[in-house]
């Protein structure tokens, strides 16, 4: 896992709190993501944006699919590469050839930004757009003033086309050293999509966590004064002052973000592993799902999130609520989780009021007897205790350090017989730019 300097701010940082969007965004937790573009088509992660627009050409392609596909694993939203860093764009922009437009996809007729986001209200899904702000096709990149008005002439497009977006993601891979017109991308989307979410660069509201490998870090801190721009170069994005940007954990089912012949999903052990690592400690998690060829979600990735789906039901599908009683201090205090009677659990899972900031530094759960179950740094919107031993109890207790600090749930969970998380023996994160 790797751990950054924006991964680790200051005890000391002030209290600052959420947006009703910034809450509202990790409450929802879980995102799809969807990388499909020209690279689906040319057998590659990254292209340089030469290879011809005339190779996208799903014979199938279903929004509907993918929706329905996110819906059924839990996810609230999903995010889109409307542009990736090779500039072929899925949507027919006014500003570039390089485009859906010019391939043989329905005619040149076809918009996959716009068929996703009628899916989307379709299924109730939320919908968010990534716009690389790095265009490696377009010739005006290399004049910055230029580029800035072809950016955002795309930004504006995007904003105004498709409805409400849930999300604008701005990723910082080839952007080192790289200024952008932030200020007018700020104001535009404050004008167009006011609730959007922003990933990261700019006027972020929300950061990446640090590492492709969708693994949060323990203190999970909502408040830092820096992020990491990308994870092929060592830039970090100083933001002058501290700011509340929730973490996202972006990894992809497969070995690529984009679909390649013979790879395969990640295994379902691997998956729980991700999920209680990111959502488990706090962040949100975006997976992504990358459509293949024929414009679909493959039939042996969809059957790995039916799987993973009811791994997640069998770990927690049953949860055991508690009612509250606590005794605070103004540096903390502890909670008395009463359950509804005795029960056997192996997992505890906590909630802190966040309403007004993250407050909570360290904590620890105890059993009635003061024997200590777990313990741990943040617990924020949401934080899941994995136990060494299943526990029988009418009650557990939560002790939290952290001035003002306030939990508003405590669950248990039985997980016996279930999946177990784990991570594979040769796991290793990748370490360098998958240019081709």
């Amino acid at each position: 896992m790797v751990t950054t300097s924006a991964d680790t701010p200051s005890a000391a940082e002030p209290l600052i709190a959420p947006t009703p969007e910034q809450l509202q965004w990790q409450r929802d937790g879980l995102g799809v993501f969807f990388h499909v573009g020209i690279n689906t088509f040319a057998g590659k992660e990254w292209s340089d944006g030469t290879v011809p627009a005339h190779l996208f050409d799903p014979s199938d392609l279903d929004t509907d699919q993918w929706v329905r596909t996110a819906r059924d694993l839990g996810a609230k939203y999903v995010v889109l590469t409307a542009k990736h860093h090779d500039g072929f764009c899925l949507w027919p922009t006014a500003t570039t050839t390089y485009s859906v437009a010019s391939s043989p996809w329905k005619g040149g007729q076809g918009d996959v930004v716009g068929d996703l986001a009628a899916a989307c209200r379709r299924h109730g899904m939320k919908l968010g757009l990534y716009l690389s702000p790095w265009d490696r096709n377009a010739p005006q990149y290399e004049d910055p003033a230029v580029y800035d008005e072809f950016y955002l002439a795309q930004l504006r497009e995007l904003c105004t086309n498709y409805g409400e977006l849930f999300e604008l993601w701005f990723d910082g891979a080839g952007s080192a050293g790289r200024e952008y017109a932030w200020d007018r991308i700020g104001a535009l989307i404050a004008e167009l999509q006011p609730g959007a979410m922003v990933f990261n660069m700019g006027p972020a509201t929300i950061r990446w966590v640090g590492n492709e490998d969708g693994l949060a870090a323990d203190p999970c801190d909502y408040v830092t004064r820096s992020t990491d721009l990308n994870n092929y170069d060592p830039d970090v994005v100083e933001l002058g002052e501290a700011r509340y940007l929730p973490p996202e954990c972006d990894v992809s089912l497969r070995r690529g973000w984009f679909w390649q012949e013979g790879e395969e999903p990640k295994s379902v052990p691997h998956l729980l592993e991700i999920h209680d690592r990111s959502l488990g400690l706090g962040a949100n998690l975006l997976l992504n799902v990358p459509p293949n060829r024929e414009g679909r979600i493959g039939e042996d990735d969809a059957a790995r999130l039916v799987e993973f789906r009811a791994a997640l039901d069998a770990r927690f599908g049953r949860p055991v609520a508690a009612r509250l009683e606590s005794t605070m201090t103004p540096s903390g205090g502890r909670v008395r989780a009463h359950l509804p009677g005795v029960a056997l659990f192996d997992h505890v899972e906590i909630a802190e009021d966040i309403t007004a900031g993250q407050r909570v530094r360290s904590h620890r759960v105890l059993d009635s007897d003061g024997s200590v179950l777990a313990e741990g740094g943040t617990i924020g919107v949401r934080r899941l205790h994995r136990l060494p031993a299943a526990v029988e109890a009418a009650a557990v207790i939560v002790e939290v350090e952290g001035e003002g600090a306030a939990l508003t749930a405590v669950q248990v969970h039985d997980a016996t017989g279930a999946p177990v998380p784990a991570l594979p023996e040769d796991f290793r994160a990748p370490t360098e730019a998958p240019i081709d």
